[in-house]
C-alpha cells in the first residue's frame, strides 16, 4: 500500500513550522490559480486520455486507503450507490444496477501526484449516463463524491463529471474491482490525478456549490488534470 498520510509527514518535516505556516496561504493562492487556469483555459471536453494495449498492463499497482485497515462493507449485499442533490430522480444503484447501464472499457495510464504511473483496464458506466438517468438539474455545476474509507471525499467540477472517460468502475483488468482497490465501485478518470478518483463509493451528489476533498481542503490542487 502507498502511505499518503507518510507521504505528508515527510513532506510536512522539510520545513519548519513556522515557515510552513508563513507559506500556506501562498501555496494555497498559487493552487487556486492552477485550477483555474486548468478548469477555464486549458480543460478540454472533448479531448482524451490515450489508450493502450492490454499487453502493456502495469503487473503489480501500488493502492492506498486513508483508514487503518483496508475498508470492507460488513454486508456487500446491502450495499447501493446513492445519486441525489440537483435531480429530479433520486436513485439507489446496486452493482448489478450499474452493469445493465451502458459500459466502458478502456486500458489508461493512471497518474499518482506522488512520482508513478501505471497501466490497466477498467470497466464500468459514465458518470454522464448515471446523470442521464437522474435526471439531473440545469442548477447543478458540481458532483461530490463520498467514500466509505473514512469519509473521503472529493469535488469535481461537472464538465470533468461529464467526461466520457469519467465512469464509476466495478471492474478492473477483465474482473470484478479488486477490494484494494476500492470495491465495490470507484471513481476513474484518466484525465485526473489519482487522488481525485474516489475509492469505495457510498454517494454521488450533484450541488451548484463546489465541494471540498479529503486532500483538496489540505492544500492539494482541486481540478487537478493531467
Amino acid at each position: 500500500m502507498t502511505d499518503r498520510r507518510g507521504f505528508v509527514r515527510l513532506t510536512a518535516a522539510a520545513a519548519t513550522a513556522s515557515l510552513a505556516a508563513a507559506c500556506k496561504p501562498l501555496l494555497l493562492d498559487i493552487s487556486r490559480v492552477n485550477d483555474w487556469v486548468g478548469e477555464k483555459l486549458l480543460y478540454s471536453p472533448s479531448r482524451l486520455a490515450r489508450e493502450y494495449p492490454v499487453s502493456e498492463r502495469t503487473a503489480r499497482v501500488p493502492s492506498y486507503f486513508i483508514s487503518r485497515t483496508v475498508p470492507m462493507l460488513q454486508d456487500p449485499a446491502a450495499w447501493r450507490l446513492r445519486v441525489g442533490g440537483l435531480v429530479r430522480r433520486p436513485l439507489e444503484l446496486s452493482i448489478d444496477d450499474l452493469m445493465r447501464m451502458p459500459r466502458t472499457t478502456y486500458t489508461v495510464k493512471h497518474h499518482c501526484v506522488e512520482g508513478w504511473s501505471a497501466v490497466s483496464t477498467w470497466h464500468g458506466v459514465p458518470v454522464s449516463a448515471v446523470a442521464e438517468r437522474c435526471e439531473l438539474l440545469p442548477a447543478a455545476r458540481y458532483a461530490h463524491f463520498v467514500s466509505f474509507d473514512s469519509d473521503y471525499s472529493n469535488g469535481w467540477d461537472l464538465a470533468s463529471a461529464m467526461h466520457p472517460q469519467t465512469i464509476l468502475a466495478y471492474g478492473m483488468n477483465d474482473n470484478p474491482l479488486p477490494i484494494a482497490h476500492g470495491a465495490p465501485l470507484r471513481l476513474y478518470a484518466p484525465t485526473k490525478l489519482g487522488y481525485k478518483m474516489t475509492k469505495y463509493l457510498l454517494s454521488l451528489t450533484f450541488t451548484d456549490k463546489r465541494p471540498g476533498g479529503f486532500w483538496e481542503d489540505q492544500g492539494y490542487p482541486w481540478f487537478a488534470g493531467v
